[in-house]
């Protein structure tokens, strides 16, 4: 007689265990997994290439265009992460040894002249002893790109490629070192995805941050167009305060920025943000699923590099367009869906910039 009993209190058991995690739980393991991970994966492979290339051009076994082509991806996985930088590249000053910006200074070319100036035949050893200014992309690229600087000619190669060598050197150390941070047995793939645990009491701590983070990173493509633009100074443009103006890669930029942004709203397979909302929410994610269609399309329809663009009314007025349309998708994130999904904004990186 006890027998049917104990069966239907072990399927009930069994049932239980097969229960899908609530849905804060479930959208961040399935964005740890299908977008952060996969980011973070790529960004280090990307600059193990860097290092890579970096040793064979300055061996003779690479040609410049090969070079500049492996930093412009490089480039690109690394602002495919300003939608994800939180956790270990967010804290101790690592994300400023990967990119320098913004530079009102020109410190990058003066920091770079003063330490060869110094150290003629830099050792990486000696790189990590020096500025975040010279040990990341936005000094790669200067020897890689700026007008001054002609690395096909044998004496300036000599000068800039023990500097050209122990910057990808750092890059891959460090996205090494972050990488395995995520995947280590406590890591933050692990946090994003049990709880709780000694970063997040919940999980819906663990959205919020994301959320929050997603916000910051929005508001930091404004930035990154505004200045430029002139949005900082009174409407004259600054095309020298762009991020990667020298590698006129501004606006590709942006674009790799926006559709990470966009894959943390989606999910790897619909369970992103948006998954959260729910039949009553919906006009809310169509407004947002809008907002990233229009700020694509109105990125996708720019033909010029944004230097070239702000020297012409037309293309200042069609950067116009494009801050406003971004602007838009920043406030819907900052307000309505953190209102909708009770997330609490707070401060983010760029408040008082």
């Amino acid at each position: 007689m006890l027998i049917r009993p104990l069966v239907i209190a072990f399927s009930a058991l069994a049932l239980a265990a097969c229960t899908p995690p609530d849905a804060q739980q479930h959208t961040s393991a399935a964005l740890a997994d299908g977008v952060l991970l996969p980011a973070y994966s790529a960004w280090a492979e990307a600059d193990r290439q860097l290092a890579s290339s970096a040793q064979d051009f300055c061996a003779g076994n690479q040609d410049l265009a090969t070079a500049q082509q492996t930093f412009l991806a490089a480039q690109s996985a690394w602002a495919g992460l300003q939608p994800l930088l939180f956790g270990p590249l967010a804290e101790g000053n690592r994300a400023w040894q990967v990119q320098f910006w913004p530079d009102k200074k020109n410190l990058v070319k003066r920091q770079v002249e003063s330490l060869l100036k110094a150290k003629p035949q830099l050792t990486p050893a000696e790189l990590e002893q020096a500025s975040v200014v010279v040990q990341g992309l936005s000094a790669y690229e200067y020897l890689l790109f700026d007008a001054g600087i002609d690395l096909t000619e044998p004496a300036q190669k000599n000068r800039y490629c023990p500097l050209l060598v122990a910057i990808g050197e750092h890059q891959q150390t460090l996205a090494v070192e972050v990488l395995a941070l995520w995947q280590d047995e406590d890591g933050m793939l692990a946090k994003l995805k049990s709880f709780p645990n000694p970063r997040y009491a919940e999980a819906e701590e663990a959205v919020a941050e994301l959320l929050r983070t997603q916000v910051s990173a929005l508001d930091g493509l404004k930035k990154k167009l505004g200045t430029p633009l002139g949005r900082r100074s009174k409407g004259h443009p600054q095309p020298y305060q762009a991020d990667a103006w020298r590698s006129h890669a501004s606006l590709a930029n942006l674009a790799a920025s926006l559709a990470s942004a966009e894959r943390l709203w989606l999910g790897a397979e619909q369970n992103g943000l948006r998954s959260l909302l729910n039949t009553q929410q919906a006009p809310l994610a169509e407004q947002i699923d809008a907002a990233y269609r229009d700020t694509r399309q109105r990125l996708a329809a720019l033909q010029q590099p944004l230097g070239e663009l702000l020297t012409e009314q037309t293309g200042r007025e069609e950067l116009d367009g494009l801050y406003e349309s971004l602007d838009r998708l920043h406030r819907l994130h900052e307000i309505e869906l953190a209102k909708t999904l009770g997330i609490q904004m707070g401060f983010n990186s760029h408040d008082g910039d």
